[in-house]
């Protein structure tokens, strides 16, 4: 199964499709109507006067598509229920842009994966470092060329693993080895909120210093990196420690 949060026109969900055909996946891809990036976990949906989720059929070069009107982690949940039969693994991406640090909680990406982890479900949020803001021809097939060894290590995990896959935007042959990371603090690129006439306005700027070993450096250096993810869980000992 294929998904994305940048929706189904985005030429990285069908690149990503492509590659896990040719590994020898079957592969579906259904993916959000419209562009849903920031959605993090919602499962938000547009529902009819039945409440029912539009469904339209957008089958690419022999790949068999949906596009869905409702967010990439619905879609998730969907095919976790049942919809469309179980799938192997849940792929989502690629993402024009980087999913990095613990922003990663805000990333339709990254929310569709953690979806489907939680239903026991294998996946890979997979990420292109375009920069922002994005550059106008990502090297999409840089962040493909990548994929099929995370794959493999991923199918060999226990079920409900989830792994995020960020790939710098350079030609394949410039690539430094795979590493794994950890979540910086924060994102790559962080937003800046300023309030006049009233109106909210954003501005982007970098994430400043981080720790080497941290997803952010090491894709500023060239690597590609791996990080495994959980999703919300309960800490313990909150009584204990008042």
């Amino acid at each position: 199964m294929i998904t994305n949060d940048d929706g189904i026109d985005s030429p990285g969900l069908w690149v990503l499709a492509a590659a896990a055909r040719d590994a020898g996946f079957e592969v579906t891809v259904a993916a959000p109507h419209v562009d849903t990036s920031g959605a993090g976990a919602s499962v938000l949906a547009v529902r009819d006067d039945d409440g029912h989720v539009r469904v339209h059929r957008r089958d690419r070069d022999g790949i068999t598509g949906y596009a869905v009107e409702g967010h990439p982690a619905f879609i998730a949940l969907s095919v976790a229920r049942g919809w469309l039969g179980p799938p192997d693994v849940l792929l989502s991406g690629i993402n024009l842009g980087t999913n990095t640090g613990r922003a990663v909680l805000h990333s339709g990406t990254v929310g569709a994966a953690l979806t489907a982890g939680l239903a026991g479900i294998r996946a890979l949020a997979v990420s292109q470092a375009t920069g922002w803001p994005p550059s106008p021809n990502p090297r999409w097939d840089t962040a493909a060329s990548v994929v099929p060894g995370v794959l493999d290590s991923l199918l060999a995990a226990p079920e409900g693993t989830v792994l995020s896959l960020n790939v710098p935007d350079l030609p394949a042959d410039e690539l430094g080895p795979l590493r794994e990371a950890a979540l910086a603090p924060a994102g790559a690129v962080q937003v800046r909120v300023t309030e006049g006439d009233g109106l909210l306005r954003t501005e982007y700027a970098g994430s400043g210093p981080v720790a080497e070993d941290t997803d952010v450096a090491l894709l500023a250096a060239g690597h590609p990196t791996v990080t495994s993810l959980t999703a919300i869980t309960a800490v313990p000992g909150l009584f204990t420690s008042l």
